[in-house]
């Protein structure tokens, strides 16, 4: 039921409201070029969102959210060539109104001029931009297997300008001391070192979110996102993240986004006014995820399991985002479109991908991928089981009917499979069988090659600490990761050996990288004062990062691998033409390795290259394997 005397005390409230405007009005200067309709709408529309967009897409609708005092009140008018308004969507807030427009494929790029009226008010204006779509940018083409990709977290990787560490409207404040406070890194950092990540090899940059957390604390990792449009201050600005993609595409890398639609930080500026009362999940009080992913796929789990799950909030400062709300839907598939498009993404990656409502993710990554056939999403199900993981990729034909249009998953099963295989003691069950038997899963994936495979992450121990500090053993995973299936993914700083405590510890696992910032005693950046060690193992991924930018049957190849023997693991690469043989060797001693059962990929072909050595060998009979060593050899034969 309307309150009549709610709506008469506010009409009194704006009456006064505009009659102290139209006295600022009065006293502003005539040279004043803002119109007085400008100043009109910019006293009642906080925000509108998203705050433009372009002609030409697919999908011609765009629903646009506009927030301000009785917003709803209004009624919006539009005149422009080929746009127009289809409806007017009201939630149950009165401070918002959803505008959804339809955008034509003949419409020009200009400014759209929004009417709003209402009876007993002054009309308002508000000018909204198209904008015309970059060249090709339909055509842009995602990530893939012939790509090395650097994960960086952004605060803990170069400090280039201090001068935005602290910023008077964002709460948290600079700390290096401590290990969970914010460090001062930027996008700058990043920009500023292209030249040392394009020199080592990688092709592709993920950085963990950059959009503001205006959190009181622990802000720095970027999960617990404020505003879904506008780049941390303390990192930088939305055109710094612009330039940084500029200035990347350049060079040929490419930019992927780490995006978050399962949640929002608990100061987000919809939590002091939700758009709807449906707008979280359990929104009168926290109650927190089960976190048991398997409920997504369990026929016999009842649903207040599976809502615990995905309704669930992820944490106590991360509030659960209701997809199912059709207007929150929409916001954040168009939220996703808008930052592929302005910042001329290479890719996404979907932080917990497996958590939100998950026929909103069907939606989300078909929507995406319909716009752009050729882009690439790499989404996260931290799970050990591959069953678990193949069930969100593209393809893949699930029991339950269930669709998804993710092309690619971080392969966190065979991570796991690794470091267990490779610091294990061999013996029945253990050691590199773990390895043979998770790439034999691989029947499970729909598209095992466009896996993203890992020496670690953000989210796990350094994979140097994981392996017990043995080098040789660093060794034997960076060349694994580097020549199997799938699209690498090298954390910072793994490259000069970064160690962690082995009980996972975030703000200990995300340290600094040496020599971004001023001061710093190391400079991984130059080389200056590395240990022999940490410099050999930072030549050692050079080297075969580079190697395998070049190495099409590394990126499209085949594989055929052996089953694990006396401590040694043999795998191939091959294609018509080439072949690329890695050997592994647990073993404390030299190892001789008799090649008669690998002749069916051998094949008579005896003159090798040692990728690691430059050596050429002449593989017949056996092969002598350098205790606690890996090799990678390329045959000669072309």
């Amino acid at each position: 039921m309307i309150n009549k005397a709610c709506i008469n005390n506010s009409l009194l409230f704006l009456s006064r409201k505009i009659m102290q405007r139209m006295l600022v009005i009065a006293l502003i200067p005539i040279t004043l070029s803002l119109p007085v309709d400008s100043i009109w709408a910019s006293d009642i529309i906080d925000r509108v969102e998203p705050p433009f967009w372009w002609t030409g897409f697919k999908n011609t609708s765009l629903q646009l959210m506009v927030h301000g005092d009785n917003i709803s009140e209004y009624d919006v008018q539009l005149s422009y060539p080929g746009v127009t308004v289809s409806s007017i969507t009201l939630s149950d807030n009165p401070n918002y109104i959803f505008i959804n427009l339809d955008i034509t494929r003949h419409a020009k790029a200009g400014q759209l001029q929004l009417d709003f009226k209402a009876a007993g008010s002054p009309d308002q204006t508000y000018a909204y931009e198209l904008h015309t779509r970059s060249p090709k940018s339909e055509q842009r083409k995602g990530f893939d297997s012939s790509d090395v990709v650097y994960l960086i977290t952004p605060d803990r990787f170069a400090n280039s300008l201090p001068e935005n560490d602290f910023v008077e409207d964002l709460v948290e404040q600079p700390d290096r001391s401590h290990k969970d406070g914010r460090h001062g890194g930027d996008i700058e950092g990043i920009t500023r070192h292209l030249d040392y990540i394009d020199d080592m090899g990688f092709t592709a940059i993920w950085s963990t979110p950059l959009l503001e957390n205006n959190q009181p604390k622990t802000s720095y990792h970027g999960y617990a996102i404020t505003d879904f449009y506008k780049v941390d201050a303390r990192f930088g600005s939305n055109e710094d993240y612009v330039e940084l993609s500029r200035k990347m595409r350049e060079r040929g890398l490419g930019l992927i986004n780490d995006m978050v639609a399962n949640h929002i930080g608990s100061k987000h500026w919809w939590m002091k006014d939700l758009p709807a009362k449906d707008w979280l999940n359990f929104p009168e009080h926290f109650v927190q995820s089960n976190h048991e992913r398997t409920l997504t796929h369990d026929p016999y789990a009842p649903m207040v399991d599976k809502a615990e799950f995905s309704d669930g909030w992820f944490d106590r400062a991360m509030p659960d985002l209701n997809q199912r709300n059709p207007l929150l839907a929409k916001y954040l598939i168009q939220n996703s479109i808008w930052w592929v498009e302005y910042a001329d993404l290479y890719g996404i990656r979907m932080d917990t991908y497996n958590y939100p409502d998950k026929d909103f993710m069907s939606g989300w990554s078909q929507a995406i991928m319909e716009e752009y056939p050729d882009f690439n999403i790499v989404g996260e199900e931290y799970a050990t089981d591959p069953s678990l993981v193949a069930y969100w990729q593209r393809g893949k034909v699930n029991a339950d009917g269930y669709v998804s249009y993710v092309p690619s998953m971080m392969d966190i099963p065979l991570q796991y499979a690794m470091a267990e295989g490779l610091s294990e003691e061999e013996k029945w069950g253990h050691g590199l069988i773990k390895m043979y038997r998770a790439l034999s899963r691989d029947w499970l994936y729909a598209d095992p090659d466009n896996m993203m495979t890992l020496l670690d992450n953000h989210d796990m121990p350094r994979i140097f600490s994981q392996l017990n500090e043995d080098f040789d053993l660093y060794k034997m995973a960076v060349a694994f990761t580097l020549t199997v299936r799938g699209v690498p993914q090298v954390y910072y700083g793994t490259e000069i050996l970064k160690t962690s405590p082995t009980i996972r510890d975030d703000g200990l696992v995300r340290s600094d990288f040496p020599g971004g910032w001023a001061g710093d005693d190391v400079n991984a950046f130059t080389g200056e004062g590395l240990t022999g060690q940490q410099a050999e193992a930072q030549a050692f991924m050079k080297k075969l990062v580079n190697w395998r930018k070049t190495q099409s049957v590394i990126h499209t190849g085949k594989l055929m691998h052996y089953l694990p023997k006396n401590g040694t693991y043999v795998y191939f690469r091959y294609d018509g033409t080439e072949k690329v043989m890695v050997v592994i060797n647990k073993n404390h001693t030299d190892t001789e390795l008799p090649l008669e059962r690998f002749s069916e990929m051998l094949d008579g072909e005896a003159s090798w290259n040692d990728i690691l050595t430059g050596n050429e060998l002449t593989l017949s009979g056996s092969l002598k394997l350098k205790a606690r060593s890996v090799m990678v050899l390329e045959s000669d034969k072309q």
